[in-house]
């Protein structure tokens, strides 16, 4: 079967219909863009402004493991329907909003929750369609999630300025509707064969690991709380980019939007660049050389107290660049350390890590500016937990082992 799979040249097209529909659902990227005039429009501060974003990101999460729960019975066509409809919605009422609260609510409980649904689908399609090269499938898939600021953040900046923000969360709700249900109808799976399956399966029976066993892993837990490291860090930097730009840097709003959306080609980069990494390297070493750079992005702000653009670009480029390696890191690595045959629960699980990254993410950098009055203290802790990030990568993840009794037990049970 999988022969017959790697051979079907027709399975290149999931991967550009995939990155479509990331780079819409990837807008959330370009939320740094829509701060300014929230914050004005409703008179709040950093913290606040940061809500929508850090919720859409947690219900994000939040809905992972549900769709993954549902994406083998309705497939990746409808789940990703369902969800792109939740995203427009919850982009259209954000439209009509008249406080944060409700802001909140919209864009980030329903938008978030739509994003959810649907992640799992293009991302599931492009690692079954291309088993001889999962990473790398599948992180150029998720570039479009990535670079999605690279269109949408001068777009949304361009509509802003001519129409306002909240008209302009209606234009995009009208689009993403379109345009994700479209590009949805050719997903799907490729067909399998039962045999065949049978027996792959108990050849490789100690790496098909179900959710509730995938749980009491140390390898799980290694790798969720890495995960957890990588998106803090680079959600952080990402909802910060065009703040700090404005405000450590001195650049004009326009300016600070032309260097987020090429961020965003670093964080488009990233997914295929980490994820072929983790295809030859695995997630240990992979990991190592994403928290070491991390370090180096910390101290290149730490040093640039003269606010230097191009120590910022060099900065910003890595944290964004790491952000997409996560999310390319943790998919390969869910894979190789607990199957291929729950990969979309398993992976929903883990996807938990997003959200958990999102809250102290976004809640330390706007803390920290209100607090201190600038986001230049925002980047000693960034260096000290991926200090972290690396001891715990090098101590304990890898591989858990099955041995061989257990192997035999399941077996018996049918456990396969």
């Amino acid at each position: 079967m999988q022969s017959s799979v790697t051979e079907n040249k027709s399975r290149w097209l999931y991967i550009p219909l995939g990155l479509i529909i990331f780079m819409c659902m990837g807008t959330i990227y370009s939320w740094s863009i829509f701060r300014k005039p929230i914050e004005t429009a409703f008179n709040i501060g950093a913290t606040e402004s940061g809500l929508p974003y850090m919720v859409f990101l947690v219900f994000y999460a939040l809905a992972m493991p549900f769709a993954g729960s549902y994406m083998d019975k309705y497939g990746p066509k409808v789940m990703t329907i369902v969800g792109g409809i939740f995203i427009s919605i919850g982009w259209f009422l954000s439209g009509f909003t008249s406080s944060i609260i409700v802001l909140t609510i919209s864009y980030g409980v329903i938008g978030g929750m739509g994003v959810g649904i649907a992640y799992g689908a293009p991302m599931a399609v492009a690692a079954k369609w291309f088993p001889d090269k999962e990473g790398l499938a599948v992180g150029l898939t998720l570039g479009g999630f990535g670079l999605s600021p690279f269109i949408t953040a001068p777009a949304a900046s361009w509509l802003i300025r001519n129409f306002g923000a909240f008209t302009t969360f209606k234009i995009l709700g009208v689009l993403f509707a379109v345009i994700i249900t479209l590009l949805a109808l050719p997903l799907k799976f490729p067909e399998t064969n039962k045999k065949d399956s049978k027996t792959k399966q108990k050849k490789n029976l100690s790496s098909e690991i179900a959710p509730e066993k995938m749980l009491k892993s140390r390898s799980f837990y290694a790798l969720w709380t890495t995960f957890v490291i990588g998106t803090i860090i680079g959600l952080m930097a990402i909802a910060i980019s065009g703040p700090v730009a404005v405000e450590l840097i001195n650049l004009d709003s326009t300016t600070a939007s032309i260097y987020v959306s090429l961020f965003a080609i670093f964080n488009g980069i990233g997914r295929p660049i980490f994820g072929a990494l983790t295809d030859k390297l695995k997630a240990k070493k992979t990991a190592i050389i994403s928290f070491s750079l991390i370090i180096i992005a910390s101290l290149l702000m730490i040093i640039n107290t003269s606010g230097s653009p191009v120590l910022y670009f060099m900065s910003f480029s890595i944290f964004w660049l790491n952000l997409g390696g996560w999310l390319a890191i943790a998919p390969a690595a869910t894979s190789y350390f607990f199957g291929k045959k729950n990969y979309s629960q398993n992976y929903g699980y883990l996807f938990t890590a997003y959200g958990v990254g999102a809250v102290i993410g976004n809640l330390f950098s706007g803390s920290i500016r209100d607090i201190m009055g600038s986001y230049q203290y925002v980047f000693y802790p960034t260096l000290i937990i991926a200090a972290i990030g690396i001891i715990i990568s090098f101590l304990f993840l890898k591989k858990d082992r099955v041995n061989n009794s257990e192997k035999e037990t399941n077996y018996s049970a049918g456990n396969v």
